[in-house]
């Protein structure tokens, strides 16, 4: 398994990815009209390429020649001294093979190296990913819920785990 930081012309495969994943992890939580709407708003090109913009660094996860998960993070989120995991996501097939481990520990290593004190993410509060991330060690900090736009709501925890010195 090899982690690498993706290239902008790189970012057709997290869209790929992405629209493989998501139906599978969000298929018994959010409605396929949700479903659609976010994946337009959050994995078009365009929206990636705004994204890689403003401080979000994708990952790529590759196994025997195969692109199999992603993640990005952005370095001292809204100045917090945090690094947020802004995405992690593993194709179902290899998920609990340590892929999503491994995906945080690379962030978390990079965090350490940035004197960042900790990583902080949101998740849906009712998928299952709470339980491997409370697994990894995080804490569940807060419940928000944050409008989309078009009737849509994300209801989520913000979860947290932070560096021991």
């Amino acid at each position: 398994m090899t982690i690498s930081i993706a290239q902008k012309s790189q970012l057709f495969i997290i869209k790929e990815l992405a629209y493989t994943i998501w139906p599978v992890a969000y298929g018994e939580i959010l409605s396929k009209e949700q479903l659609d709407y976010m994946l337009d708003l959050i994995y078009t090109i365009e929206s990636l390429e705004k994204q890689v913009d403003n401080n979000h660094v994708f990952l790529l996860v590759e196994d025997e020649n195969q692109f199999v998960g992603f993640a990005s993070y952005e370095l001292n989120f809204e100045n917090s001294n945090k690094t947020k995991i802004q995405k992690l996501y593993v194709l179902p097939e290899i998920q609990g093979k340590g892929t999503g481990k491994n995906l945080i520990n690379y962030i978390k290593q990079i965090a350490i190296d940035t004197k960042n004190s900790g990583l902080v993410l949101n998740v849906n509060r009712f998928n299952i990913a709470k339980e491997f991330y409370l697994k990894y060690g995080f804490e569940i900090t807060k419940e928000i819920k944050i409008d989309i736009g078009n009737n849509y709501i994300m209801d989520d925890y913000i979860m947290e785990f932070k560096f021991t010195k």
